[in-house]
């Protein structure tokens, strides 16, 4: 049975999740910080036998070498594909700021930065090692990390995306992390792949964004439209977003290990 461990248990992760799981012969495992603040996910556990909800979070390393070994006994000690989805990401004014902005008040910027490469970073390296050994002993041995179009500096300069410097900063050295990897293990067939998910609408139901952070969606999605004159400024949906990138984790090939794409399997990142 083919098998997958997925890291987060909403928005684009609850939809791997979801899809994954809705093929019985699959072994689904969705490893979480906290299980009852994702009952969508828990709900969808309850119904689907071949998916299992662990607890872990992304910097405890025990916990992860603890959800490993959960994993190995369900599979046999083995694992297909690695999707590392949670990330970190500060929904708060700061994240709409330029570095300049915190300019005479710079411990906010300082903060959030460390918060993103202990889990943007230290984090995906504490779950890809953790279930390297399983990966070894599976068949396909992949190993996807969702990044961000944001984090290609090309773009984020033609796209005047200023903002959002902890997460985008963090995700490029994601994409590194993932160019590592690729060059240590290409020997032994694997396929590490960085994956930009889209414009992809995870608002959760009920929220709400402030004047401040309108303004900064607005200046962000204005950027695209500069970089990209045919985007046409809409989001795609979770659904859509993993259909795209499960074509593409289906059918990837060996020269593809290592590289750093977007949905479209290019660098359209929108």
């Amino acid at each position: 049975m083919p098998s997958y461990v997925i890291t987060g248990g909403r928005g684009i992760a609850y939809e791997f999740a979801k899809q994954l799981s809705s093929k019985p012969e699959n072994h689904v495992f969705s490893v979480v910080r906290n299980p009852d603040s994702v009952p969508a996910l828990g709900q969808l556990a309850a119904e689907r036998k071949n998916l299992h909800v662990l607890k872990a979070d992304l910097t405890d390393l025990p916990a992860l070498q603890q959800a490993a070994k959960d994993v190995a006994a369900v599979t046999g000690g083995t694992l297909d594909v690695l999707l590392n989805v949670a990330a970190w990401l500060s929904y708060d004014v700061n994240s709409y700021k330029t570095l300049f902005e915190f300019h005479g008040n710079e411990e906010p910027l300082a903060k959030d930065l460390r918060e993103s490469f202990e889990v943007n970073v230290v984090g995906v390296i504490y779950v890809t090692n953790s279930f390297l050994p399983l990966l070894r002993a599976g068949q396909t041995k992949k190993v996807i990390t969702l990044s961000t179009g944001m984090a290609d500096p090309d773009f984020s300069y033609l796209a005047n995306q200023s903002q959002a410097g902890p997460y985008t900063i963090s995700k490029a050295a994601t994409n590194m992390v993932n160019s590592k990897y690729a060059a240590e293990f290409a020997d032994e067939g694997f396929k590490f792949v960085a994956i930009s998910p889209g414009l992809v609408d995870t608002t959760v139901p009920g929220t709400t964004m402030n004047d401040e952070q309108m303004a900064g969606v607005m200046k962000m999605v204005a950027g695209f439209k500069k970089a990209f004159p045919d985007f046409n400024g809409q989001y795609i949906t979770p659904t859509e977003s993993v259909n795209l990138m499960l074509d593409i984790i289906d059918t990837l090939k060996p020269e593809e290990n290592g590289t750093f794409i977007s949905h479209h399997r290019n660098k359209n990142w929108l």
